[in-house]
């Protein structure tokens, strides 16, 4: 059986992922937190789980490209000076960097995308997300997924068509732009909605979580296979053969 480490065991997505695990026919070697040695789990693991936090993953890809072991990063909030680091790991070893491991999210981002690249611009797209009251980042990582794959369908960049601030009197709404909406509180394990808003219409297409063990058993599905692949930088896209 392939054997997992765990990146952030102690976390509520951690400790979703150790209970899911021996149901999907893996097996867990162990995990670490803010302290811990990642060179240690490499030594026994086939492939690491990281759900931890943006500041421990230039350690953690150091002992993951120095044991060859393949990763899957889950943890959001990362910054372009992360994204770097993982392009220069991927070029040694497998990497799975995702916003959301989630299955029925990987397929909605595809829908965005197809959707955006039929509609014209004068169909406005907002997202809308909610989480639990802990998460300290926002927009969520899936949201940010979300639109991605909607400037990607318009053949943008999201950076120039992302507004996320609208606090005041921001005049009318500009053409063209990817509007995101951020909602806390209570237990919500996930809830995302993406609008596009035509004159006279409007679609919707949205996900809800209803629990973190989907997060884990997707993210467990991904490390799965990605222990089986060659040297790159993966998504969830290719793990659902999309």
């Amino acid at each position: 059986m392939t054997a997992i480490g765990i990146i952030g065991s102690a976390g509520r997505m951690g400790q979703a992922l150790a209970a899911a695990i021996p149901d999907l026919g893996a097996t867990l070697v162990g995990g670490i937190d803010a302290g811990g040695d990642p060179a240690v789990l490499t030594r026994e693991a086939d492939v690491l789980i990281d759900f931890s936090v943006p500041g421990a993953l230039e350690a953690t890809l150091a002992a993951a490209r120095a044991s060859g072991t393949p990763i899957l990063i889950g943890t959001t909030g990362l910054g372009l000076a992360h994204h770097a680091l993982i392009d220069a790991a991927a070029a040694e070893i497998a990497v799975l960097q995702t916003g959301n491991v989630s299955l029925g999210v990987t397929l909605l981002a595809r829908l965005v995308r197809e959707a955006a690249a039929r509609l014209g611009p004068d169909w406005d797209i907002e997202i809308a997300e909610m989480h639990h009251r802990h998460k300290v980042d926002a927009p969520s990582g899936t949201a940010l997924l979300l639109g991605e794959a909607a400037a990607e369908g318009r053949g943008i960049t999201l950076a120039e068509a992302k507004v996320t601030d609208r606090a005041g009197l921001t005049g009318a709404r500009s053409e063209g732009t990817i509007g995101f909406a951020s909602l806390r509180g209570g237990s919500v394990a996930g809830d995302h909605l993406v609008v596009f808003a035509g004159e006279g219409e409007r679609i919707e297409i949205g996900h809800r979580a209803e629990n973190r063990a989907i997060f884990a058993r997707g993210a467990i599905t991904a490390a799965l296979w990605l222990a089986g692949q060659p040297a790159g930088r993966y998504g969830m896209a290719e793990v659902l053969g999309l």
